[in-house]
């Protein structure tokens, strides 16, 4: 089995931007992404999605490194300062490196 390096990048913010956000990550190059439901507690207290505005998403990207590391400078100069938003990157080896 062969794989290759790729970045996973994973956001959790607030399902409100979802739209918003996506359109971004496309202008930004993005090929694909998974967009889930995420409940959880942090420094904005708890998300449990019991009412719409207080519903949280979690959109992961898979993609090169230098990719990610734009998309996240883009995340931090536009919407962390206005949104509860949470960003990070991991080291991942992937198999079918062409749909990424």
């Amino acid at each position: 089995m062969s794989t290759e390096k790729r970045t996973l990048l994973t956001v959790i913010t607030e399902a409100a931007i979802e739209q918003t956000l996506l359109r971004h990550l496309d202008r930004l190059g993005v090929r694909g992404y998974t967009v889930s439901d995420a409940r959880g507690r942090g420094s904005r207290g708890v998300r449990d999605a019991t009412w719409e505005e207080a519903a949280n998403i979690r959109i992961e990207v898979i993609c090169p490194r230098a990719q990610a590391e734009s998309v996240l400078g883009h995340l931090q100069a536009r919407y962390y300062a206005d949104y509860a938003m949470v960003a990070f990157l991991q080291d991942i080896d992937i198999l079918r490196p062409e749909k990424f």
